[in-house]
């Protein structure tokens, strides 16, 4: 027989034998829901030039990024523990090339309408770009760094709005 053990009620993700458990969200109420993230990676001025001239010999490197953001948006909830699986309306990665700084920087949007946040898929999108840039670009740069992974807008839900920055 499994012994009963108390834990304390504000954990939502641990259960009553304070196991892991994925929270139920099928009482809350479906609501358009949109999230927006962003990071960095900083790397050689000459790296940063080859991708804006496409000379990196694997290939455009930002139309691979932006297809490996959207895929990685779309296994959130296989790789993040106790994440839901979310059907999301839409995702789209947006890249900005600063060349004063010496980085690329990545934008990721994704929208639901459901019963809970989209936000870990557009950490997770700007996650994949970010390593996908890396992948592609390593041959001619080992000192590339990602940086600044972080939401900075969430709409929807019973918080509404947040601007994080």
């Amino acid at each position: 027989m499994i012994k009963d053990v108390q834990i304390d009620e504000g954990f939502t993700h641990i259960n009553k034998q304070g196991r892991a458990r994925m929270v139920d969200v099928s009482e809350k109420k479906k609501t358009d829901r949109e999230a927006i993230a962003c990071g960095s990676i900083y790397m050689k001025k000459s790296t940063l030039e080859k991708i804006d001239k496409g000379e990196i010999i694997k290939g455009d490197v930002l139309s691979v990024a932006q297809v490996g953001g959207i895929m990685g948006a779309k296994k959130t909830s296989d790789i993040i523990p106790m994440c839901h699986s979310i059907m999301m309306s839409g995702c789209d990665i947006t890249f900005q090339l600063d060349h004063e700084k010496s980085k690329v920087d990545i934008i990721a949007t994704t929208k639901t309408r459901g019963e809970t946040g989209i936000e870990m898929e557009a950490l997770t999108a700007v996650s994949i770009a970010a390593l996908t840039i890396y992948d592609m670009c390593k041959s001619v740069d080992k000192s590339m760094v990602i940086s600044d992974i972080r939401l900075f807008r969430k709409i929807g839900g019973k918080s509404g709005e947040i601007n994080y920055f």
